[in-house]
């Protein structure tokens, strides 16, 4: 679907294409691969979640990055394989399967931080109060708009029904 067919304007299109070549130039393979080092969107998130919740079980990381919980074994296997985690059984129900940091996990998460919190100071630097302050009510905006989208895909889908004869 092009722009015209979703009502932007082509003055606002000319804006968004322009913007997104220039920021592609601007966001090379070394930075990209620098501020995420390598690492996939569910990663990243597993990352979060372990760092704020000082490590979480199986289900706590396919609850929160919203997959499957296969999915999030897959997950939790490759950053194991590379390092990145650790497993370790609950003493109190051997069933459950908790996963934390390694040390390599935990040098890079905070390598992770750090990039990200150099590239935003150097942005926020250039700003002004007035700009920082308009810049806020924008990212809210944006915020509430996403929000309200992600409210129309909760809604409950319509369960196709096969027959099978």
């Amino acid at each position: 679907m092009n722009f015209k067919e979703q009502g932007i304007t082509e003055d606002i299109a000319r804006l968004v294409t322009d913007y997104v070549d220039e920021v592609k130039e601007l966001l090379s393979s070394d930075i990209w691969d620098n501020i995420f080092l390598n690492c996939t969107k569910n990663e990243v998130l597993v990352f979060w979640l372990l760092y704020r919740g000082n490590g979480a079980n199986m289900t706590e990381i396919a609850e929160y990055i919203h997959v499957p919980l296969n999915t999030a074994t897959g997950v939790i296997r490759r950053m194991e394989q590379d390092g990145l985690v650790v497993r370790e059984r609950s003493q109190e129900d051997k069933r459950v399967v908790n996963i934390g940091f390694s040390q390599k996990g935990r040098a890079q998460f905070e390598a992770l931080v750090s990039e990200i919190c150099y590239y935003v100071m150097k942005v926020v630097g250039a700003f002004t109060k007035e700009e920082m302050e308009l810049f806020y009510r924008m990212m809210s905006k944006v915020v509430q708009v996403l929000r309200q989208e992600h409210k129309k895909e909760e809604l409950p889908k319509k369960v196709r029904k096969i027959t099978i004869e």
